[in-house]
Protein backbone atom coordinates (compact mmCIF):
# COMPACT_ATOMS: atom_id res chain seq x y z
CA UNK A 1 0.00 0.00 0.00
CA UNK A 2 2.71 2.46 0.74
CA UNK A 3 4.61 1.55 -2.34
CA UNK A 4 1.09 1.98 -3.78
CA UNK A 5 0.73 5.52 -3.19
CA UNK A 6 3.35 7.48 -5.27
CA UNK A 7 2.44 5.88 -8.72
CA UNK A 8 -1.41 6.54 -8.29
CA UNK A 9 -1.00 9.94 -6.68
CA UNK A 10 1.63 10.50 -10.22
CA UNK A 11 -1.07 8.72 -12.03
CA UNK A 12 -4.31 11.00 -11.08
CA UNK A 13 -2.14 13.88 -11.42
CA UNK A 14 -1.23 13.59 -15.10
CA UNK A 15 -4.28 11.96 -15.70
CA UNK A 16 -6.37 14.73 -14.96
CA UNK A 17 -3.79 16.99 -16.72
CA UNK A 18 -3.83 15.34 -20.14
CA UNK A 19 -6.92 15.49 -20.33
CA UNK A 20 -8.35 18.47 -19.23
CA UNK A 21 -6.00 20.28 -21.58
CA UNK A 22 -6.83 17.87 -24.13
CA UNK A 23 -10.34 18.62 -24.22
CA UNK A 24 -9.79 22.25 -23.58
CA UNK A 25 -7.94 21.82 -26.64
CA UNK A 26 -9.96 19.79 -28.85
CA UNK A 27 -11.32 23.17 -31.03
CA UNK A 28 -7.80 23.79 -32.71
CA UNK A 29 -7.00 19.85 -32.81
CA UNK A 30 -3.80 19.80 -30.42
CA UNK A 31 -6.24 18.25 -28.48
CA UNK A 32 -6.20 15.16 -30.19
CA UNK A 33 -2.65 14.75 -29.90
CA UNK A 34 -3.18 15.30 -25.88
CA UNK A 35 -5.79 13.18 -25.60
CA UNK A 36 -3.66 10.28 -27.97
CA UNK A 37 -1.28 11.17 -25.00
CA UNK A 38 -3.56 10.48 -22.46
CA UNK A 39 -4.79 7.31 -23.71
CA UNK A 40 -0.79 5.54 -23.99
CA UNK A 41 -0.90 7.17 -19.93
CA UNK A 42 -3.71 5.23 -19.17
CA UNK A 43 -3.27 2.13 -20.62
CA UNK A 44 0.80 2.49 -19.34
CA UNK A 45 -0.12 2.88 -15.63
CA UNK A 46 -3.15 0.46 -15.39
CA UNK A 47 -0.42 -1.66 -16.57
CA UNK A 48 2.26 -0.56 -13.98
CA UNK A 49 -0.69 -1.68 -11.64
CA UNK A 50 -1.04 -5.07 -12.32
CA UNK A 51 2.84 -5.09 -11.91
CA UNK A 52 2.69 -3.91 -8.74
CA UNK A 53 -0.31 -6.18 -7.54
CA UNK A 54 1.50 -8.89 -9.05
CA UNK A 55 5.12 -7.91 -7.40
CA UNK A 56 3.48 -7.04 -3.83
CA UNK A 57 0.10 -8.96 -3.42
CA UNK A 58 1.28 -12.13 -5.71
CA UNK A 59 -1.60 -11.71 -7.55
CA UNK A 60 -1.73 -11.91 -11.23
CA UNK A 61 -4.73 -10.11 -13.39
CA UNK A 62 -3.97 -10.67 -16.85
CA UNK A 63 -4.10 -7.88 -19.47
CA UNK A 64 -7.19 -7.62 -21.40
CA UNK A 65 -6.67 -9.23 -25.05
CA UNK A 66 -7.73 -5.91 -27.09
CA UNK A 67 -8.43 -6.62 -30.70
CA UNK A 68 -8.98 -3.14 -32.57
CA UNK A 69 -10.26 -2.61 -36.08
CA UNK A 70 -6.97 -1.55 -38.24
CA UNK A 71 -9.54 0.00 -40.96
CA UNK A 72 -9.53 3.76 -41.44
CA UNK A 73 -7.29 6.69 -40.97
CA UNK A 74 -4.69 7.15 -38.19
CA UNK A 75 -7.12 9.47 -35.86
CA UNK A 76 -10.17 7.28 -36.85
CA UNK A 77 -7.97 4.04 -35.17
CA UNK A 78 -6.86 6.27 -32.50
CA UNK A 79 -10.41 7.31 -32.08
CA UNK A 80 -11.65 3.51 -31.51
CA UNK A 81 -8.75 2.90 -29.42
CA UNK A 82 -10.26 5.95 -27.23
CA UNK A 83 -13.66 5.00 -27.03
CA UNK A 84 -12.64 1.28 -26.23
CA UNK A 85 -14.49 -0.10 -22.85
CA UNK A 86 -11.22 -0.88 -21.53
CA UNK A 87 -9.87 2.55 -21.85
CA UNK A 88 -12.70 3.89 -19.57
CA UNK A 89 -12.05 0.65 -17.00
CA UNK A 90 -8.40 1.75 -16.68
CA UNK A 91 -9.42 5.02 -15.97
CA UNK A 92 -12.01 4.48 -13.82
CA UNK A 93 -9.71 2.30 -11.25
CA UNK A 94 -6.99 4.85 -11.90
CA UNK A 95 -9.13 7.94 -10.49
CA UNK A 96 -10.78 5.83 -8.10
CA UNK A 97 -6.78 4.32 -6.94
CA UNK A 98 -5.93 7.74 -5.51
CA UNK A 99 -8.38 8.68 -3.55
CA UNK A 100 -8.58 4.83 -2.23
CA UNK A 101 -4.40 5.31 -1.67
CA UNK A 102 -5.12 8.41 -0.12
CA UNK A 103 -7.50 5.98 2.75
CA UNK A 104 -5.04 3.02 2.38
CA UNK A 105 -1.42 5.00 3.05
CA UNK A 106 -1.96 6.17 6.86
CA UNK A 107 -3.69 2.82 7.14
CA UNK A 108 -0.29 0.97 6.22
CA UNK A 109 1.80 3.05 8.68
CA UNK A 110 -0.88 2.37 11.17
CA UNK A 111 -0.72 -1.26 10.68
CA UNK A 112 3.34 -1.16 10.67
CA UNK A 113 2.99 -0.24 13.90
CA UNK A 114 -0.11 -1.49 15.63
CA UNK A 115 0.55 -5.22 14.91
CA UNK A 116 -3.47 -6.06 15.02
CA UNK A 117 -4.95 -3.65 12.68
CA UNK A 118 -1.59 -5.03 10.31
CA UNK A 119 -2.13 -8.46 10.83
CA UNK A 120 -6.47 -8.94 10.87
CA UNK A 121 -7.37 -5.11 9.15
CA UNK A 122 -4.47 -4.96 6.10
CA UNK A 123 -5.35 -7.84 4.20
CA UNK A 124 -9.09 -7.21 4.12
CA UNK A 125 -8.96 -4.00 2.46
CA UNK A 126 -5.67 -5.20 0.30
CA UNK A 127 -8.36 -8.30 -0.83
CA UNK A 128 -10.90 -5.64 -1.60
CA UNK A 129 -8.11 -3.77 -3.77
CA UNK A 130 -7.39 -6.70 -5.41
CA UNK A 131 -11.23 -7.52 -6.26
CA UNK A 132 -11.73 -3.62 -7.40
CA UNK A 133 -8.35 -4.34 -9.72
CA UNK A 134 -9.76 -7.28 -10.98
CA UNK A 135 -12.82 -6.44 -11.93
CA UNK A 136 -11.55 -3.31 -13.74
CA UNK A 137 -8.12 -3.39 -15.01
CA UNK A 138 -8.50 -7.81 -15.82
CA UNK A 139 -10.41 -9.16 -18.66
CA UNK A 140 -14.44 -9.08 -18.38
CA UNK A 141 -15.91 -13.19 -18.27
CA UNK A 142 -16.83 -13.02 -21.73
CA UNK A 143 -13.01 -11.85 -22.76
CA UNK A 144 -11.61 -14.16 -20.18
CA UNK A 145 -13.92 -16.95 -21.55
CA UNK A 146 -12.47 -15.69 -25.41
CA UNK A 147 -9.03 -16.21 -24.45
CA UNK A 148 -8.88 -18.73 -22.93
CA UNK A 149 -11.31 -20.76 -26.11
CA UNK A 150 -8.38 -18.98 -27.83
CA UNK A 151 -5.53 -20.61 -25.71
CA UNK A 152 -7.03 -24.12 -26.04
CA UNK A 153 -7.61 -23.78 -29.73
CA UNK A 154 -3.85 -23.36 -30.36
CA UNK A 155 -2.96 -25.75 -27.22
CA UNK A 156 -5.16 -28.76 -29.09
CA UNK A 157 -3.71 -27.70 -32.69
CA UNK A 158 0.37 -27.44 -31.54
CA UNK A 159 -0.65 -31.06 -29.92
CA UNK A 160 -2.55 -32.40 -33.25
CA UNK A 161 0.98 -31.77 -34.44
CA UNK A 162 2.82 -33.08 -31.49
CA UNK A 163 0.86 -36.52 -31.99
CA UNK A 164 1.15 -36.22 -35.92
CA UNK A 165 4.62 -35.55 -35.74
CA UNK A 166 5.06 -38.56 -33.22
CA UNK A 167 2.79 -40.87 -35.22
CA UNK A 168 5.35 -40.21 -38.09
CA UNK A 169 8.57 -40.92 -36.41
CA UNK A 170 6.93 -44.28 -34.95
CA UNK A 171 5.68 -45.23 -38.76
CA UNK A 172 9.67 -44.54 -39.49
CA UNK A 173 11.30 -46.31 -36.98
CA UNK A 174 8.73 -49.51 -37.76
CA UNK A 175 9.45 -49.25 -41.69
CA UNK A 176 13.13 -48.58 -41.25
CA UNK A 177 13.90 -50.86 -38.38
CA UNK A 178 11.79 -53.78 -37.34
CA UNK A 179 10.05 -54.06 -40.73
CA UNK A 180 13.04 -54.66 -42.60
CA UNK A 181 14.20 -57.07 -39.84
CA UNK A 182 10.82 -59.13 -40.23
CA UNK A 183 11.32 -58.85 -44.18
CA UNK A 184 14.80 -60.25 -44.22
CA UNK A 185 13.81 -62.92 -41.47
CA UNK A 186 10.59 -64.01 -43.80
CA UNK A 187 13.17 -63.86 -47.14
CA UNK A 188 15.55 -66.08 -44.90
CA UNK A 189 13.04 -68.57 -44.11
CA UNK A 190 12.20 -69.13 -47.55
CA UNK A 191 15.56 -69.61 -49.38
CA UNK A 192 16.00 -72.01 -46.51
CA UNK A 193 13.04 -74.20 -47.11
CA UNK A 194 13.85 -74.31 -50.59
CA UNK A 195 17.65 -75.34 -48.98
CA UNK A 196 16.64 -77.96 -46.66
CA UNK A 197 16.24 -80.93 -49.21
CA UNK A 198 19.45 -80.12 -51.87
CA UNK A 199 21.69 -78.53 -49.09
CA UNK A 200 20.32 -78.74 -45.56
CA UNK A 201 23.95 -77.09 -44.10
CA UNK A 202 22.97 -74.21 -45.98
CA UNK A 203 19.67 -74.12 -45.13
CA UNK A 204 20.69 -74.32 -41.08
CA UNK A 205 22.47 -71.22 -41.52
CA UNK A 206 19.99 -69.30 -43.35
CA UNK A 207 18.15 -70.43 -40.41
CA UNK A 208 20.36 -69.32 -37.80
CA UNK A 209 20.82 -65.74 -39.68
CA UNK A 210 16.91 -66.06 -39.81
CA UNK A 211 17.05 -66.26 -36.34
CA UNK A 212 19.58 -63.60 -35.25
CA UNK A 213 17.27 -61.43 -37.30
CA UNK A 214 14.17 -62.22 -35.70
CA UNK A 215 16.13 -61.38 -32.31
CA UNK A 216 16.91 -58.03 -33.41
CA UNK A 217 13.15 -57.13 -34.58
CA UNK A 218 12.12 -58.63 -31.24
CA UNK A 219 15.04 -55.65 -29.72
CA UNK A 220 14.02 -52.93 -31.70
CA UNK A 221 10.37 -53.28 -31.28
CA UNK A 222 10.86 -53.12 -27.27
CA UNK A 223 12.81 -49.91 -27.90
CA UNK A 224 10.09 -48.47 -30.15
CA UNK A 225 7.72 -49.66 -27.43
CA UNK A 226 9.38 -48.39 -24.51
CA UNK A 227 9.82 -45.13 -26.31
CA UNK A 228 6.19 -45.03 -26.65
CA UNK A 229 5.90 -45.43 -22.38
CA UNK A 230 8.78 -46.77 -20.79
CA UNK A 231 8.18 -49.82 -18.47
CA UNK A 232 9.91 -48.25 -15.70
CA UNK A 233 7.91 -45.32 -15.39
CA UNK A 234 4.59 -47.26 -15.57
CA UNK A 235 6.01 -49.78 -12.93
CA UNK A 236 7.91 -47.72 -10.70
CA UNK A 237 7.19 -43.53 -11.48
CA UNK A 238 8.85 -40.51 -12.19
CA UNK A 239 11.34 -40.35 -10.04
CA UNK A 240 12.86 -43.68 -10.74
CA UNK A 241 12.63 -43.27 -14.46
CA UNK A 242 14.26 -40.01 -14.75
CA UNK A 243 16.83 -41.64 -12.56
CA UNK A 244 17.30 -44.07 -15.19
CA UNK A 245 17.30 -41.55 -17.91
CA UNK A 246 19.90 -39.99 -15.92
CA UNK A 247 22.16 -43.22 -15.45
CA UNK A 248 22.66 -43.25 -19.54
CA UNK A 249 24.08 -39.76 -19.87
CA UNK A 250 27.28 -39.45 -20.72
CA UNK A 251 28.08 -36.37 -18.27
CA UNK A 252 27.03 -36.79 -14.41
CA UNK A 253 23.35 -35.72 -13.79
CA UNK A 254 22.06 -35.64 -10.33
CA UNK A 255 18.01 -36.13 -9.93
CA UNK A 256 15.65 -34.64 -7.37
CA UNK A 257 12.02 -36.04 -7.29
CA UNK A 258 9.62 -34.52 -4.77
CA UNK A 259 6.11 -35.24 -5.85
CA UNK A 260 3.38 -37.13 -4.12
CA UNK A 261 1.38 -38.57 -4.41
CA UNK A 262 2.42 -39.56 -8.53
CA UNK A 263 0.62 -37.44 -10.88
CA UNK A 264 -2.09 -38.49 -13.77
CA UNK A 265 -0.12 -41.03 -16.71
CA UNK A 266 0.27 -38.06 -18.93
CA UNK A 267 1.92 -35.78 -17.08
CA UNK A 268 4.18 -38.23 -15.76
CA UNK A 269 4.99 -39.36 -19.65
CA UNK A 270 5.48 -35.65 -20.48
CA UNK A 271 7.75 -35.05 -17.95
CA UNK A 272 9.67 -38.09 -18.79
CA UNK A 273 9.98 -36.89 -22.74
CA UNK A 274 10.99 -33.62 -21.76
CA UNK A 275 13.33 -34.44 -20.08
CA UNK A 276 15.11 -37.52 -21.94
CA UNK A 277 15.32 -35.18 -24.99
CA UNK A 278 17.04 -32.07 -22.75
CA UNK A 279 19.42 -34.76 -21.34
CA UNK A 280 20.13 -36.05 -25.23
CA UNK A 281 20.21 -32.28 -26.19
CA UNK A 282 22.77 -31.53 -23.71
CA UNK A 283 25.39 -34.48 -24.50
CA UNK A 284 25.00 -33.91 -28.00
CA UNK A 285 25.45 -30.03 -28.63
CA UNK A 286 25.98 -27.97 -24.95
CA UNK A 287 29.47 -28.98 -24.20
CA UNK A 288 28.11 -29.52 -20.76
CA UNK A 289 30.03 -30.95 -17.96
CA UNK A 290 27.29 -31.85 -15.75
CA UNK A 291 23.40 -31.32 -15.79
CA UNK A 292 21.06 -31.59 -12.99
CA UNK A 293 17.18 -32.09 -13.10
CA UNK A 294 14.84 -31.15 -10.62
CA UNK A 295 10.74 -31.62 -10.13
CA UNK A 296 8.51 -30.77 -7.82
CA UNK A 297 5.06 -30.38 -7.08
CA UNK A 298 3.45 -26.57 -6.34
CA UNK A 299 0.21 -25.96 -5.28
CA UNK A 300 -1.30 -22.62 -6.71
CA UNK A 301 -4.73 -20.83 -6.22
CA UNK A 302 -5.55 -21.41 -9.89
CA UNK A 303 -4.43 -25.34 -9.27
CA UNK A 304 -1.65 -27.96 -8.67
CA UNK A 305 1.20 -27.53 -11.11
CA UNK A 306 4.10 -30.60 -11.88
CA UNK A 307 6.96 -28.46 -12.02
CA UNK A 308 10.37 -29.79 -14.44
CA UNK A 309 13.53 -28.40 -14.49
CA UNK A 310 17.01 -29.13 -16.55
CA UNK A 311 19.88 -27.59 -15.26
CA UNK A 312 23.34 -27.43 -17.17
CA UNK A 313 26.14 -25.46 -17.64
CA UNK A 314 27.08 -25.96 -21.16
CA UNK A 315 27.75 -22.72 -23.85
CA UNK A 316 24.28 -22.14 -23.94
CA UNK A 317 22.53 -20.67 -26.85
CA UNK A 318 19.24 -23.06 -27.03
CA UNK A 319 16.20 -21.51 -27.80
CA UNK A 320 12.61 -22.23 -28.76
CA UNK A 321 12.94 -22.05 -32.86
CA UNK A 322 10.07 -23.02 -34.99
CA UNK A 323 10.70 -26.25 -36.20
CA UNK A 324 13.67 -26.95 -33.80
CA UNK A 325 13.49 -29.87 -30.97
CA UNK A 326 12.94 -27.81 -28.10
CA UNK A 327 9.72 -26.35 -29.72
CA UNK A 328 8.60 -29.99 -30.23
CA UNK A 329 8.68 -30.37 -26.73
CA UNK A 330 6.25 -27.07 -26.17
CA UNK A 331 4.48 -28.48 -28.29
CA UNK A 332 4.22 -31.89 -26.66
CA UNK A 333 3.62 -29.51 -23.21
CA UNK A 334 0.94 -27.97 -24.64
CA UNK A 335 -1.09 -31.30 -25.08
CA UNK A 336 -1.48 -30.70 -21.66
CA UNK A 337 -2.33 -27.01 -21.46
CA UNK A 338 1.56 -27.17 -19.95
CA UNK A 339 3.99 -24.34 -21.10
CA UNK A 340 8.10 -25.12 -21.30
CA UNK A 341 10.48 -22.36 -21.06
CA UNK A 342 13.90 -21.87 -21.96
CA UNK A 343 16.42 -19.46 -20.23
CA UNK A 344 20.18 -19.94 -22.12
CA UNK A 345 22.02 -16.92 -22.59
CA UNK A 346 25.55 -17.27 -24.19
CA UNK A 347 27.76 -18.93 -22.07
CA UNK A 348 25.31 -20.53 -20.12
CA UNK A 349 23.51 -22.05 -17.62
CA UNK A 350 20.37 -23.05 -19.55
CA UNK A 351 17.50 -23.49 -17.70
CA UNK A 352 14.56 -25.30 -19.21
CA UNK A 353 11.26 -25.38 -17.11
CA UNK A 354 8.01 -27.20 -18.12
CA UNK A 355 4.95 -26.14 -15.90
CA UNK A 356 2.31 -29.16 -16.21
CA UNK A 357 -0.80 -28.60 -14.39
CA UNK A 358 -2.20 -31.33 -13.35
CA UNK A 359 -5.45 -32.80 -10.74
CA UNK A 360 -4.93 -35.63 -8.69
Amino acid sequence: MVSAFPVNVLAFVLIVALFSAGIGTLVVWLGLAILLLATKVVFGFAQANRALIRGTLGVDIPAPKIAYDDSGTFWQRYVRKLTHPQMWRNLAYLLIAFPLACFELPLALVGIVILPVGLFVLPVVAALHVLLAKWLLGPTETEALTQKAEHLQASRARGVDAAEAERRRIERDLHDGAQQRLVAVAMGLGRAKNKMDADPDAAKALIDEAHADAKLAVSELRDLARGIYPAVLGDRGLDAALSSLAAKCPIPVEVNVLIEPRPPAAVESTAYFIVGECLTNIAKHSGAKEAKVNAWREDRPTGVLVIVEITDDGAGGASLRPGGGLAGLADRAATIDGVMTVVSPLGGPTVIRADLPCAW
